[in-house]
């Protein structure tokens, strides 16, 4: 919508020898996804494992995705593909404002499915 390519930018994987020809965005977004799970995994066993209190949980959850904000920069730098440039500010910013909605979704999904399957 904006003709700013940061999706391109977040299943960009071009750079990757083993990916150097172009992959379907399907399995690109795949990718994402599984990454994504891997996070989600992460902080449920953490959660579960260092008995952390609600308010840790929103503590940990931006712990944990804090760091993907600062790929976009060696992600922009490494890209083949036309992507957002290292300087773009507003890629940044809804780069940034969309990894920390994913953090931010994560305690409210840990809890909504902790109380649908309990222990």
């Amino acid at each position: 919508m904006t003709g700013i390519k940061v999706y391109v930018l977040l299943l960009n994987v071009d750079f990757i020898p083993l990916f150097a020809s172009t992959l379907p965005e399907w399995l690109e977004f795949s990718f994402h996804l599984l990454i994504s799970c891997v996070i989600g995994l992460l902080f449920v066993y953490l959660i579960e494992k260092l008995n952390v209190s609600e308010r840790g949980a929103w503590l940990l959850s931006l712990l944990l995705t804090f760091p993907t904000v600062f790929l976009f920069f060696p992600l922009s730098y490494l890209a083949v593909q036309d992507v957002p440039g290292f300087f773009d500010g507003t890629a940044l910013t809804f780069w940034a404002i969309g990894h920390l909605l994913y953090g931010l979704s994560l305690p409210p999904l840990y809890h909504f499915f902790a109380k649908a399957n309990p222990k």
